[in-house]
């Protein structure tokens, strides 16, 4: 059995506010048992390795919830282990994913001491009126600062989360967003719309979100302003300097392996048997009352497994090949694209050679992946 390069995703769900766009599973709690999920974590990576193998792992991401909010010193025991079983060295990309609203510099330097070398911060935006439209519990001044303590004290890879297309937010303010990030140096950025997603106070409640013609104009000022920053548009929404792409998610793009620990987490795993998808319980009253810590796994078809695939690789500006496809998959790639795929090469929405979306494509991902499904 071929061994894929393998990440571990961990997820921390609680947060200080839930934001109305949020569907990720987070949660509201006063006092969250920080200690005695911190142990749980050690349990659930234990169950994972005793199931699926111990292989070191090319990155790690602490996502959430907001993961900044934890004290780090209750991950100290996960750190401990994984280096233990040599799964990390100095050389893994280790990221956590941190809300300016949580900036404790204490927090920062103890997530520096153990190893964590790169965080993603969530701005969404600078603006104080389309911070409140977003629910955000931090402003302006809270963001910059992160930035720059978290530059100040050695995290050299940054990445910055800012949203387009979002209630109250004009052309003019998209622009103003871009322009702090050009002035801060950073050197990998996501910059997505703003989608409204089902099981969302934004679903339940709709906010007046800015006119076709107003998205349009954002997103051409938007492409300019980060070209001129020296970034590469390398992925749907990131994009960065050379060397500065984020490993942990080129591995989700490129179909590669991944275990995922904590409440709720998801992970995808090549076995003897197929290719798996875990999961684990999401409350985090029941994530911590459990006795059994091995994931529900589900899985994954032939059919299946080429969508997913190629899903993921498309997301990519430079695909995915052949070879990537057939070593990820054990499918025929010809044979798939023949069969899946005609109307895309008849509207030269692919390019040949690999699974790669053309200039068109690339403007019609969401047609493409629509043929998957």
């Amino acid at each position: 059995m071929i061994s894929l390069p393998r990440a571990l995703y961990i997820h921390i769900p609680w947060c200080i506010r839930k934001c109305p766009y949020c569907d990720f599973n987070s949660h509201e709690q006063a006092n969250p048992d920080f200690a005695g999920y911190g142990r749980a974590l050690v349990r659930d990576l234990n169950a994972d390795l005793e199931r699926y193998g111990s292989i070191p792992f090319v990155s790690l991401f602490f996502g959430g919830g907001t993961p900044s909010l934890f004290p780090p010193q209750y991950l100290e025991p996960l750190f401990q282990r994984l280096r233990d079983l040599d799964l990390i060295s100095d050389h893994t990309e280790i990221t956590l994913e941190a809300n300016p609203g949580t900036l404790d510099r204490g927090h920062l330097s103890g997530y520096r001491n153990l190893g964590i070398n790169r965080l993603s911060i969530g701005v969404q935006s600078f603006n104080e009126e389309v911070l409140k439209e977003l629910g955000r519990i931090h402003d302006k001044d809270q963001a910059v600062a992160m930035i720059e303590h978290a530059k100040a004290i050695g995290f050299d890879r940054l990445n910055v989360d800012l949203m387009h297309g979002t209630p109250g937010q004009t052309p003019l303010i998209a622009q103003e967003d871009l322009n702090i990030i050009r002035n801060l140096e950073v050197s990998h950025l996501s910059w997505y719309q703003l989608t409204i997603e089902p099981n969302t106070a934004f679903y339940s409640k709709p906010p007046t979100l800015p006119e076709e013609d107003s998205l349009e104009v954002t997103e051409e000022m938007g492409s300019e302003i980060i070209n001129a920053m020296g970034l590469e548009h390398y992925e749907v929404s990131a994009f960065a300097k050379s060397g500065e792409e984020a490993r942990h998610n080129l591995n989700y793009w490129e179909f590669g392996d991944y275990l995922g620990i904590g409440a709720g987490a998801h992970g995808k795993i090549t076995t003897e048997r197929g290719v798996v998808r875990t999961q684990r319980t999401r409350q985090p009253s029941n994530y911590l009352s459990r006795t059994n810590f091995h994931a529900t796994e589900h899985p994954l078809s032939d059919g299946h497994l080429g969508a997913e695939c190629l899903m993921n690789g498309l997301r990519l500006k430079s695909g995915i090949s052949y070879a990537c496809f057939q070593e990820r998959t054990g499918l025929d790639p010809i044979e798939f694209r023949a069969a899946h795929l005609i109307e895309a090469d008849r509207l030269q929405l692919l390019n040949p050679g690999r699974f790669q979306a053309s200039e068109l494509g690339w403007r019609h991902l969401n047609r493409i992946l629509e043929m998957l499904i």
